[in-house]
């Protein structure tokens, strides 16, 4: 099948997935909007009871360990954040918006989304530690949804997809190779197909899309490629969550020159990431 005839197969798939419902749609809207209030995100969630609750079972997680129940949206903004709770909603929003599928040996629901946790927070400590402060939340939700594609492709190419995952097992190579050579198209793309249609803005869905290219098509988004490479990287090697990928990339030189960093402080990251454990499972369990 030529790449083009692929893409409209794909494009097809995910028309046949729900639409993102009108208050995620909001919400997105909201995402991308530097004058959005917390007045304008906290009634848009007000309007999905179960959204709003899974919301504030979050908040109440040991992710957080706040000390006392959070029992209000508004409190909710007040401790995490504006920004935290805007990415936090669209992030639970997308997710509960997908097929459950049925889990095979090699790919499991639930290992993708501790492992695809377990790298959000790596890229939010990761912007945190090279000053990017102010985008810690939408890079949290880059790391969130890096592997969404391989949902799409579990969902409407399942058995194309199980014998990728069957191939780079037996070979000990990166999945997204043997996704290319038998399905014609990798997961990292997908994704971005999918975040795209359904809006998401482009600094989600572009480092998204790219971050399995060795050559990123606009350096405007070249960091945070690389900031996903690392977290990607560090995720697995700390075993948390499954995400189908027996080999994963090693961090490359390239990767560290463009964020400033040194082997010591991926520890760093790594010893955070492995201090973390405990509360990612408790926020799978909250948003789960």
């Amino acid at each position: 099948m030529q790449r083009d005839d692929l893409r409209m197969k794909i494009y097809s798939k995910i028309d046949q997935l729900p639409t993102l419902p009108i208050v995620l749609l909001k919400l997105v809207k909201l995402l991308d909007d530097p004058k959005s209030s917390v007045d304008d995100v906290t009634e848009t969630i007000s309007h999905d009871a179960a959204l709003a609750a899974k919301i504030l079972k979050a908040a109440n997680s040991a992710y957080y360990g706040f000390p006392s129940e959070i029992t209000t949206l508004d409190r909710a903004v007040a401790l995490l954040g504006f920004n935290m709770v805007k990415s936090l909603a669209v992030s639970i929003g997308v997710i509960q918006n997908l097929p459950s599928g049925n889990d095979s040996p090699r790919f499991t629901r639930r290992g993708l989304w501790l492992h695809s946790l377990a790298v959000g927070t790596a890229m939010k400590t990761l912007a945190e530690s090279v000053g990017r402060n102010d985008d810690a939340e939408y890079l949290f939700l880059v790391g969130l949804l890096h592997d969404i594609g391989k949902v799409v492709l579990d969902q409407f190419f399942r058995q194309p997809f199980a014998s990728a995952l069957e191939l780079a097992e037996a070979n000990s190579e990166a999945l997204f190779r043997a996704e290319e050579r038998i399905i014609g198209i990798e997961h990292g793309e997908v994704g971005g197909i999918l975040l795209t249609r359904w809006k998401l803005p482009e600094t989600i869905h572009r480092p998204i899309a790219s971050h399995h290219k060795f050559e990123i098509p606009d350096g405007t988004f070249a960091p945070d490629v690389s900031m996903l490479h690392v977290s990607d990287t560090l995720a697995q090697e700390v075993s948390l969550g499954e995400a189908g990928n027996p080999a994963p990339l090693p961090v490359t030189q390239e990767d560290l020159e463009r964020l400033g960093l040194d082997t010591e402080d991926l520890q760093a990251i790594k010893k955070e990431l492995e201090r973390q454990r405990d509360a990612i499972y408790a926020f799978f369990s909250a948003i789960n």
